[in-house]
C-alpha cells in the first residue's frame, strides 16, 4: 500500500515537472513562428529583392542562410554580392558605398562598419553583432604542415617558408603592422611576404604562389587544394567581430532588417558555426 502510494506521489511529481517545462519551450516555438510568419508576412506585403554584400569571411555563412531565407519567404530575392571590408579596390564594401552603389545590407568586420557607421553611410542603431572569427594558417595540400603550438612554432613557420601570404582586410592588417613586428621577424619577411589584394589567401596557397599563408578560418575552410594547419596560438590570436548593418540609402529597410534578424536567430547559429566562426552571444 505505502508503495502504491509512493509511485503515485511520485507521478504527480514527474507531471508536473513536465508540465513546468511546457510553457518555456512553447515559448520558444511561438518566438520562432512569430519571426517565420514576420517574414512571410513581409514577403507577401512588399516582394523586395535586397541587395546584401558580404565580406569573405563571413561568405559562406551568408550563402546558406540566403537560400534559407529565400525557401521561407519565397517572393523575397537577396542578390548576393561580395567584397573585402577594407582596402581600396574596386569591390570592396566602402568603395562600393562611396560610388553610391545601391545596397541595403553590409556584412563585414565590425571595426570597419563602425567607421562606415561614422560617416552616415549606414543606419544608426541598425547594427547587428553576427560572430567571430580566428585566425588560422595554411599550406598547400600535401606540402608540410609546420607546427603552430607556441610564438616560436609561428615564427619558424613564418621564417622557413619560401612565400608567405596573407590578406589585406583585418588579419593581413593585423598580420602586417602588429604580428610581424612582435615576432621580430619584419626584415626576414621583406621579399617573400606580402598582402593580397581581394584574392582570397587560400586561392593563392592552391595555385602555389605562396607555400605558406594565413586568414580568417572562415575564409580558408571553403578553399580546395589547401591544409588548414590550425589556428594561431592565444598568444598572438587577434579574434574578429563580424557585424550587420542596413545601408542608410536602402529603400527596404524594414526587409532589410528583416534578413538580419533571421541570421541571428537561434536557428542560424548551428550554419554559421559549422563554416569556422563562432556565433555571436545573443
Amino acid at each position: 500500500m505505502i508503495g502504491c502510494i509512493g509511485d503515485k506521489a511520485r507521478a504527480r511529481r514527474d507531471q508536473n515537472m513536465n508540465s513546468s517545462r511546457q510553457p518555456a519551450a512553447a515559448r520558444a516555438r511561438l518566438a520562432r513562428a512569430v519571426l517565420l510568419s514576420g517574414l512571410l508576412a513581409a514577403s507577401q506585403a512588399q516582394a523586395a529583392d535586397l541587395a546584401v554584400v558580404s565580406s569573405g569571411g563571413f561568405a559562406e555563412a551568408f550563402k546558406t542562410l540566403a537560400d534559407r531565407y529565400e525557401a521561407l519567404a519565397p517572393d523575397s530575392r537577396i542578390r548576393r554580392v561580395f567584397g573585402p571590408s577594407m582596402g581600396a579596390t574596386p569591390g570592396a564594401v566602402p568603395t562600393r558605398l562611396a560610388r553610391g552603389e545601391a545596397l541595403d545590407v553590409v556584412i563585414m568586420v565590425e571595426p570597419a562598419l563602425d567607421e562606415l557607421m561614422s560617416q552616415g553611410r549606414l543606419l544608426p542603431g541598425s547594427k547587428v553583432r553576427l560572430a567571430l572569427s580566428r585566425i588560422a594558417c595554411a599550406v598547400p595540400s600535401g606540402a608540410p604542415r609546420p607546427a603552430l603550438d607556441t610564438e616560436a612554432d609561428v615564427r619558424q613557420a613564418f621564417v622557413s617558408a619560401a612565400s608567405v601570404a596573407w590578406s589585406d582586410s583585418a588579419s593581413g592588417e593585423y598580420i602586417q603592422h602588429e604580428l610581424l613586428r612582435h615576432l621580430g621577424i619584419e626584415e626576414a619577411m621583406r621579399g617573400k611576404g606580402r598582402q593580397i589584394p581581394a584574392t582570397p589567401v587560400g586561392e593563392i596557397l592552391a595555385r602555389h604562389e605562396a607555400s605558406f599563408g594565413c586568414q580568417q578560418r572562415s575564409e580558408l575552410q571553403p578553399v580546395p587544394g589547401i591544409a588548414i594547419v590550425g589556428d594561431l596560438p592565444d598568444s598572438l590570436q587577434r579574434t574578429t567581430p563580424y557585424a550587420a548593418a542596413v545601408v542608410a540609402t536602402s529603400a527596404h529597410a524594414s526587409d532589410a532588417k528583416a534578413f538580419i534578424a533571421f541570421i541571428v536567430d537561434a536557428a542560424s547559429r548551428p550554419t554559421i558555426r559549422a563554416t569556422g566562426l563562432e556565433p555571436a552571444a545573443p
